[in-house]
């Protein structure tokens, strides 16, 4: 799908200590028909972002190289603009990277803009078209809702571009997308709308079907209830109780006790052994009613439309955890709420306590409200023009189910018509044992995938094998095609403290295995990718094995 763009620019310009230079001028120089503001700055400098809504927590940045900052307002339509951050390092690579947003965001994500430079690359980032996370600006007004769905990554990448000639003298040899969650979805529109905007597109976590994922997390209010309601689970309960019978039935399916679910498809979890055998009973911690059971059941299972098929998957187990103070917290899920109200409804009132699927999330599916859905069918101009997609999925994901990427995947090889060996070709999934949402968890979960792992990525080698950014420019430029992930664990997530261990994450549908015989399993060499005799695969919405 080809969209016509018309961008307006509007400049100022700031200045930073460093002292003149050829660079500087070179930066300074930068007069597009619009430009906002340019400066450069030292290595090592504390930018603060004043503009940034407070909400972002983003107030301030530590720049990791010499570069130019140049800022600007991209005019989208007579009522929406989109707030852009360009920064161009002095030590250029030839390379631009985008990156995306989270939630319902409006905020420019510095971390991942310092990461990429840090790193040579050219480096784009947008506020999707609005400030803070609330999303307010949605209300009543359609064109920021098409800046938030697609149109600002699709302006900030065209605006980027255009700047390195001016200072470069010369075109990035590749152009890259790197994002996680919304930004991950964001990557995956820009392939099917834009496939010429990116060479090669990083999609951790990805909220594809996106109406869908924001209707399913505003239902969790009406299944938990609130607080104060008589079946409410609470945290305490699903954090000790829930959890601990979770990796009870599931953690040793992989041969090893360590905390982490290698595979989520393979443990079929069932909450009936915390049923409370006496009606006495008291202590709500020890364990469930039968009405809690029944909540617990339909979390972890899929929900269907009136006519039998599928609405969403369930919840993978091992994310109860962090899960407990989001989704199941006995309050709105704010992302969902605030999409509803302001985008989907224009009705700040609406409340997620009178969710229904059949009314809200018809509805919002059939609104698709600037064209935000994202789940194609095919990529074939994508995939036609050399583009490379690579996916991750952390399988602890307490947000976006981590069986909702391999359906996603499945989907694209039915509707294309191709199997494992022609999908390797262009896209590849990568399932992250023991991570939550787009980082953190038990796993090993820092692979170079930026935002919580952008600060600690500089301790781990820049190469296809550590991380993914370096992955993904060496199968576009190089032709090596990843094969595996490394993922690093720290000591408590922390780097002083050293690395715990290290896993290879497998390209889907293989699945990180323990060799067994006594190895020990924090050595990277006693796991291999294999499935053993079988997979696990989705297609049409079901599971079943297939003989590898």
């Amino acid at each position: 799908m080809h969209q016509n763009l018309h961008l307006t620019f509007t400049a100022f310009l700031t200045f930073s200590s460093l002292s003149l230079s050829a660079f500087q001028d070179e930066c300074l120089a930068l007069k597009p028909e619009s430009m906002v503001m340019n400066s450069t700055l030292k290595s090592a400098t504390d930018l603060t972002f004043p503009e940034q809504d407070a909400s972002c927590n983003r107030a301030s940045q530590v720049v990791r190289t010499n570069l130019c900052r140049v800022m600007m307002n991209l005019t989208t339509s007579e009522r929406s603009q989109v707030a852009t951050e360009v920064w161009l390092p002095e030590k250029w690579n030839g390379r631009i990277v985008t990156v995306g947003g989270g939630g319902i965001d409006g905020c420019v994500h510095t971390e991942d803009l310092a990461y990429a430079t840090a790193h040579g690359f050219a480096a784009v980032g947008t506020n999707n078209g609005h400030a803070g996370t609330i999303g307010v600006q949605f209300l009543n007004n359609e064109d920021v809702v098409t800046d938030f769905s697609w149109r600002a990554l699709h302006a900030g990448v065209v605006a980027g571009k255009q700047l390195l000639q001016p200072l470069y003298k010369r075109r990035a040899t590749g152009s890259y997308f790197l994002g996680c969650s919304l930004g991950g979805r964001q990557g995956i529109q820009a392939a099917e709308m834009f496939p010429q905007d990116f060479d090669g597109i990083i999609a951790g976590a990805p909220a594809v079907d996106f109406n869908n994922l924001y209707s399913h997390r505003a239902s969790y209010f009406s299944i938990t209830g609130a607080v104060d309601s008589k079946d409410f689970i609470a945290p305490t309960v699903w954090k000790s109780l829930i959890h601990n019978e979770v990796m009870k039935q599931c953690d040793k399916i992989d041969g090893v006790e360590d905390g982490i679910i290698e595979d989520p498809t393979l443990c079929e979890f069932d909450p009936v052994p915390l049923l409370c055998r006496d009606s006495t009973t008291n202590d709500k911690t020890k364990c469930l009613t039968s009405a809690q059971v029944g909540i617990v059941k339909q979390i972890y299972g899929p929900t269907y439309y009136a006519n039998g098929s599928l609405f969403w998957l369930g919840m993978n187990p091992g994310s109860e955890v962090k899960a407990a103070d989001g989704l199941y917290s006995g309050k709105p899920f704010a992302y969902s709420q605030n999409w509803f109200r302001y985008a989907v409804y224009s009705d700040p009132e609406w409340n997620s306590a009178n969710y229904a699927l059949h009314r809200d999330g018809v509805y919002a599916e059939q609104l698709n409200p600037g064209n935000i859905r994202t789940f194609p069918y095919e990529l074939s101009a994508f995939k036609n023009r050399g583009g490379k997609l690579l996916m991750y999925h952390g399988q602890q994901d307490h947000q976006i189910t981590s069986f909702q990427t391999p359906r996603f995947y499945e989907r694209l090889a039915q509707g294309m018509g191709l199997d494992y060996e022609m999908m390797d070709q262009f896209v590849r999934l990568f399932r992250i044992s023991g991570m939550s949402h787009c980082a953190s968890g038990p796993g090993a979960w820092i692979l170079g995938q930026g935002g919580a792992a952008a600060g600690v990525a500089d301790s781990l080698p820049f190469d296809r094998t550590h991380n993914v950014l370096a992955a993904i420019v060496d199968w576009v430029e190089v032709g090596v095609a990843p094969e595996s992930i490394t993922g690093t664990k720290f000591i408590n997530d922390t780097v002083k403290s050293g690395v715990d261990f290290k896993r290879q994450h497998c390209k889907y549908p293989l699945r990180s295995k323990y060799r067994g015989n006594g190895l020990d399993p924090k050595d990277i060499n006693s796991w291999n990718c294999s499935c053993g005799q079988l997979c696990k695969r989705w297609v049409n919405d079901f599971v079943f094995y297939q003989d590898m």
